[in-house]
């Protein structure tokens, strides 16, 4: 039986996202032979979230994947997606902060979904902050890249600071002038 849910839940995997009718009907097949597979639920939040965008639905089927197997890492940044889409921004942090505890996750893409949560929220420091973790964590250089865009869009949004210090010393100049 297990090789027979492992050859649909393959070619559900195989055809997501280009192949949506195909991807469906293999997961409900796969889902008929063990209703609380984690890769299955996974990727039905997945399709819920990405094309459909029924975020509701998403949560549900990430919440089930996570209930079967706490350990199913790649469900983790998905999730966190769908909550950070929906505006969930409390739930993303408990997630995501609990996420960072479990063995095998990807702890740079966690950091950086944490900066991205940082950003949905304006809090522009924090963001750059765990920016610079998910760097410590990255170990290919297409990952990195990608941080420092990230990096250069939060600071792009982030408030310019006027220049105090050249004002202050424009109106001494001033001062000095009228003497």
């Amino acid at each position: 039986m297990n090789n027979i849910l492992d050859k649909y839940l393959f070619q559900a995997l195989d055809a997501y996202p280009y192949n949506l009718e195909e991807t469906v009907e293999c997961l409900n097949y796969a889902l008929s032979y063990d209703e609380n597979n984690a890769v299955a639920l996974g990727l039905m939040g997945q399709i819920h979230a990405e094309q459909l965008k029924d975020f509701e639905t998403a949560k549900e089927y990430f919440q089930q994947a996570l209930a079967q197997d706490i350990h199913a890492v790649a469900i983790y940044p998905k999730y966190i997606n769908v909550l950070l889409w929906n505006e969930d921004y409390e739930e993303a942090q408990k997630l995501i902060d609990f996420a960072l505890t479990v063995k095998g996750t990807d702890k740079a893409v966690l950091y950086l979904k944490k900066a991205i949560l940082f950003e949905h929220t304006k809090a522009y420091k924090k963001a750059l902050k765990n920016l610079k973790i998910a760097k410590e964590y990255a170990y290919n250089n297409h990952f990195i890249n990608e941080v420092k865009e990230e990096r250069n869009r939060i600071l792009g949004k982030m408030p310019k600071k006027k220049n105090t210090s050249k004002q202050k010393t424009k109106d001494s100049s001033k001062k000095n002038k009228k003497k």
